[in-house]
């Protein structure tokens, strides 16, 4: 029998020990939750990321009444940058939250798992790892690689 065992590395920051690059980011993805379009469930995402050249695209939320036709910040941000900057590869990502009280979160969430998927694919397209920063009041979580988000993933190649 063989056991394996999974690491993941996460660095918190405060807000005042990020970088100006880092900083940038954040502030983009807490604009963009205001951007969201959550009637139902009132819980507003917003996602910035990062591309090689430096310029910054961000997304949010978007509901509808039938659920499965919404589609979550993440991916909104991603396919953005994709259609419009296919060039460009995405070097970083970061993700903020409001509740449904409009205050943005104290812990910081992370991708759902059709995200992680769109963000590993987005991650071996580019031949280079996205860091991805988590925003909440209490810290932000800086997390080296989309991989470290979904360990054992599925890829292409296994196709």
């Amino acid at each position: 029998m063989k056991e394996l065992d999974f690491h993941m590395h996460v660095l918190v920051k405060q807000e005042d020990e990020l970088t100006a690059e880092e900083l940038q980011l954040v502030d983009e993805a807490r604009r963009a939750t205001y951007r969201s379009y959550a009637p139902y469930s009132h819980f507003s995402v917003g996602a910035a990321v990062e591309l090689a050249d430096r310029t910054i695209v961000s997304g949010s939320n978007q509901e509808n009444a039938a659920y499965p036709s919404g589609l979550c910040a993440e991916r909104t941000a991603v396919f953005y940058a994709n259609s419009r900057y296919p060039d460009q590869p995405i070097r970083r990502l970061c993700i903020a939250a409001r509740d449904t009280e409009g205050k943005f979160l104290q812990r910081p969430i992370s991708p759902c798992g059709a995200c992680r998927q769109v963000l590993l694919e987005a991650e071996q397209r580019a031949k280079n790892a996205i860091e991805v920063l988590l925003y909440g009041t209490d810290g932000v979580y800086i997390i080296r690689s989309i991989k470290d988000l979904l360990p054992l993933s599925f890829d292409k190649s296994f196709l």
